[in-house]
């Protein structure tokens, strides 16, 4: 409906875990009390590994990944230790709550919807 106000929310416990939830509702504080909630519940883990040298904890993601939503490609690829996030400031988010330290990504499409990104 075009009169709801919707509201996009991601948790995540920085240690490999991750949730996000999407919550449309007549009133805007609803919608984000709602969406907290649904954000919360289904939490995911996120598989996090190493490259190059198995020293303390996992920094980055195990493999290269693909995702698409909408328009949207992203790709996400494991990068060395120190190499920090080269990222655009919504995926960057997302993988630090996951836990992800080191890695680059890659966005295609229409990057400045939100819902899609």
């Amino acid at each position: 409906m075009a009169d709801d106000a919707g509201a996009i929310v991601a948790t995540g416990d920085y240690n490999g875990h991750v949730g996000l939830g999407v919550k449309c509702s007549k009133e805007v504080a609803t919608a984000i009390c709602g969406v907290i909630i649904l954000a919360k519940l289904p939490t995911v883990p996120v598989q996090r590994g190493y490259l190059g040298v198995k020293i303390s904890k996992p920094h980055t993601i195990p493999c290269k990944v693909t995702g698409h939503c909408g328009s949207v490609l992203v790709h996400i690829i494991p990068a060395p230790r120190g190499t920090g996030m080269v990222s655009a400031p919504v995926p960057k988010k997302l993988l630090m709550m996951a836990g992800i330290d080191d890695c680059y990504t890659s966005a295609r499409g229409c990057t400045a919807t939100l819902g899609n990104f």
